[in-house]
């Protein structure tokens, strides 16, 4: 393992807009998915900044998310004890690649041209952290050497919810060329492509210096370097967050940094990375998690199962029972009950639309809702008053 790697230093950037609706009824556009504790009793947010400060020469993070969110954000953070990172605010969502690309602006202005950076999703789970950390000390050194990696997660089953890289031959340090990019596959070729071991999930993982990025987006996207550009140096910096300005961001095209960069240049590599990862994008993730009883139901919550099978439940505030029921879905917040066949979990964004295009606020909002202050949350509401629980924090006002 190269000393450069494991000197180097590197930016972790967390990626942490989107509004997570597969995971709705818990994941709501206000307080979205990556906010949530899921896995354990840290944030997806959380338990993504402390892999990365788990790093070799890891930097302060940055966080990017949208402007309602800033605030969850920074408290998570410091709640965890990580009071340095910046929060970068995007005052619209554009996909990857622009994040990408205002990111690397941020890391040249903050630490120069040489500077890695990892960007990373806010929304994944990681198993083995240990794993996780020497892959990403292996990427750093083709990184380091002008390469744009990315991490090909060695597939446990065959996933149709994911692109697929297919890898090609060896390249110095660990990693490899990347033969081809390939879209989410239908079942029988996700299961030949299991089969055959040379295809790995595209996890959306990618390792970069500063400078080399930078010069392959104004190469293949010089419109997008040059609003990106914009949109860091105009936008206004206050204290923790850099709030990026509206009119260069909201030009760039909304495109992924595999379209815009990673299939168009010469400099793309592949690292393996086998470290129990995986996208916690819809409720079949719980089908992840070991059974909690011998009829192969995960339940977590206060729940009773009677001649139950497969199935996969999440209480939040009461108890669900369920008879008879097999390879189901049910999900239970204070305000509303999902229930899906295990096959359908991927349609639970259709709900979601139909809230949106009726008017209703389950779509947006939890009964709780969270502020900087602390939180509120409405226990009655009628015609002519309303009543509201509030939680002020220490020092804090409403």
């Amino acid at each position: 393992m190269s000393l450069m790697s494991s000197t180097a230093r590197i930016l972790p950037v967390l990626l942490a807009g989107g509004s997570g609706t597969r995971l709705w009824p818990q994941s709501r556009e206000q307080y979205p998915k990556q906010f949530l504790s899921l896995i354990d009793d840290k944030s997806l947010l959380q338990n993504t900044a402390l892999r990365a400060a788990r790093i070799p020469g890891a930097l302060p993070p940055l966080v990017i998310c949208g402007d309602q969110h800033r605030f969850i954000a920074a408290e998570q953070l410091r709640q965890i004890g990580i009071k340095d990172a910046t929060i970068l605010l995007e005052p619209a969502g554009r996909n990857t690649a622009p994040a990408a690309g205002v990111a690397a602006e941020f890391a040249k202005a903050k630490y120069g041209d040489d500077t890695l950076v990892f960007l990373m999703a806010a929304d994944h789970a990681v198993k083995d952290i240990e794993a996780f950390v020497q892959t990403v000390v292996t990427a750093s050194a083709a990184a380091s050497l002008g390469r744009i990696v990315t991490f090909g997660i060695v597939p446990t089953r065959a996933e149709t919810g994911y692109g697929y890289l297919k890898r090609g031959d060896v390249l110095a340090n660990g990693a490899h060329q990347v033969a081809k990019f390939i879209e989410k596959p239908n079942l029988d070729t996700a299961e030949k492509f299991l089969s055959d071991g040379g295809y790995l999930w595209n996890g959306g993982l990618f390792l970069f210096r500063t400078a080399t990025f930078l010069n392959e987006l104004q190469q293949f996207e010089p419109e997008m370097a040059k609003l990106t550009a914009q949109a860091y140096a105009a936008g206004q910096h206050d204290l923790d967050f850099v709030r990026l300005d509206a009119k260069a961001f909201e030009q760039c095209r909304n495109d992924s940094i595999d379209y815009a960069v990673m299939e168009k240049t010469s400099l793309a590599a592949l690292v393996p990375l086998d470290a129990g990862w995986d996208d916690v994008g819809s409720w079949e993730y719980l089908g992840t998690l070991p059974p909690t009883d011998e009829d192969g139901n995960v339940a977590r919550g206060d729940v009773i199962l009677e001649d139950a099978h497969n199935n996969l439940i999440s209480a939040h505030s009461r108890l669900v029972s369920l008879i008879g029921v097999d390879n189901h879905v049910v999900v239970e917040t204070d305000d509303a009950v999902m229930i899906a066949p295990r096959n359908r979990t991927q349609d639970v964004k259709k709900i979601v639309q139909k809230l949106k295009s009726s008017g209703r606020t389950e779509a947006q909002n939890h009964p709780r809702v969270y502020r900087p202050w602390g939180w509120y949350e409405t226990i009655a509401l009628a015609g002519r008053f309303q009543v509201k629980r509030i939680m002020v924090k220490p020092g804090e006002k409403p």
